[in-house]
């Protein structure tokens, strides 16, 4: 089975600024491209950080209410230092958490996941940028055909990796979810299969209803 990797997923043509980027640009460049953060970029295009709309907000976020009536913001020291900031490189959230061309999908979500980040610059073997990953490119894995799922677990799940003949086995697919029905030569097959279908890119939810041949010979016992 082949995952889907980043560097089919991700955004090559990256909008991005440099550490004396001012804030008022920053601020123009998201609107007007319609995005959410850019990366900061050295002299070499390797990234130091990350400016995003919560970066920027953190500007309006340090000031006290006119009217007196809302709490003084309760913002660290690094929030309040990056709240005075002018410039990309005092408003960026550093280092920069990055990833590679070469990663699945699964790679890249669950360093997403554990850095609580929405968005990977992508740095080839010199660090260098190359594009950018956002979630919802990670999502688009779960656009694919019904029929393209169909075809992948048949191929590549129960002839390739299992060595079953799919032929003997129901696999129905929609709207990602996958039924599996049939009878397997040996009991401990099934939760296997089950686990390499749910592993398959754009597969939502896998149904079970997979048997072995002793089940079919075992006697009936009446109750």
């Amino acid at each position: 089975m082949r995952h889907r990797i980043v560097g089919e997923l991700m955004t090559s043509a990256v909008v991005h600024v440099r550490p004396d980027t001012g804030f008022k640009e920053i601020a123009r460049l998201l609107a007007e491209h319609d995005i959410t953060a850019v990366p900061v970029l050295d002299d070499e295009d390797r990234p130091l950080g990350v400016v995003s709309e919560a970066d920027l907000l953190l500007n309006e976020a340090a000031q006290e209410d006119p009217a007196g009536l809302l709490l003084t913001p309760d913002l660290t020291p690094g929030e309040r230092a990056r709240s005075r900031a002018t410039t990309a490189v005092g408003l960026m959230t550093a280092p920069a958490v990055c990833a590679r061309p070469e990663w699945t999908v699964v790679e890249a979500a669950r360093l997403m996941e554990s850095e609580h980040v929405k968005r990977l610059p992508v740095v080839d073997e010199a660090g260098r940028l190359v594009g950018i990953v956002s979630r919802a490119n990670l999502l688009r894995v779960f656009l694919r055909h019904d029929g393209a799922i169909r075809e992948e677990i048949r191929a590549e799940v129960l002839r390739r990796a299992l060595g079953i003949d799919p032929d003997t086995l129901d696999v129905q697919v929609h709207g990602g979810r996958v039924v599996l029905a049939g009878t397997l030569d040996h009991p401990g097959q099934a939760p296997v299969v089950e686990r390499l279908c749910r592993s398959v890119d754009g597969v939502v939810d896998v149904t079970s209803r997979l048997g072995h041949r002793t089940d079919a010979a075992a006697p009936h016992r009446a109750g």
